[in-house]
């Protein structure tokens, strides 16, 4: 078993055992979040791509004329519609519409908690192992560009930053894990922290 699988395999056992759920709001324990919020279902999709040795995780840069996260790094993801027959489902069509990622070029290792977003989302990450290569070809309105990062550099806790900024007249906290040029940060860095988590205990 050469290394690179064995990792993979080690976040599959770590995903059969109960984890937390996470939220946005998680270093900010002073926020009160009102009773009977209903949130909206969506789904993201953490696919790893070991096909060329050490294992890397694609992410996706949105666009900068989108209303809501213009220019932010995010998984391959959206909300649920009405023609998804469950999460997953949603987060494999996601990643067809926006990376054009065949649904059949992926085995699903497992799930990660349900992450609260601050726009009213419960996100389910489905993470993936991409079995055969593929093109992406970004959105056209929605993904600026595709790109990985190694799965090594956000296993790793000691690279998380905690920064801050004003939200709603308070100063809200967040993870980072900047790599490279991509500042990745909000929901994205703290699912991957989530992910980091797990495969640590």
């Amino acid at each position: 078993m050469t290394r690179s699988s064995d990792l993979i395999k080690r976040i599959g056992a770590a995903l059969e055992h109960p984890g937390a759920a996470s939220s946005d709001f998680d270093l900010n324990p002073g926020v009160v979040l009102p009773e009977g919020r209903v949130l909206r279902d969506a789904a993201v999709l953490i696919v790893l791509n070991d096909l060329d040795g050490a294992p890397r995780v694609t992410l996706t840069k949105r666009a900068s004329g989108l209303k809501h996260h213009p220019g932010q790094i995010a998984f391959p993801g959206g909300k649920k519609d009405d023609t998804d027959v469950n999460l997953r489902a949603a987060a494999l069509r996601e990643a067809r519409e926006e990376i054009a990622l065949p649904s059949d070029a992926v085995d699903m290792i497992g799930t990660l908690p349900a992450h609260e977003t601050v726009t009213g989302f419960s996100v389910t990450p489905f993470i993936a192992r991409l079995t055969r290569r593929f093109e992406p070809i970004s959105e056209i309105g929605e993904v600026a560009e595709v790109f990985d990062v190694p799965l090594s550099h956000v296993l790793r806790p000691d690279n998380y930053i905690v920064e801050g900024r004003m939200w709603q007249g308070q100063k809200r906290l967040y993870y980072t894990v900047p790599y490279g040029p991509y500042y990745i940060w909000g929901a994205t860095a703290r699912m991957l922290r989530g992910l980091a988590e797990r495969v640590q205990t």
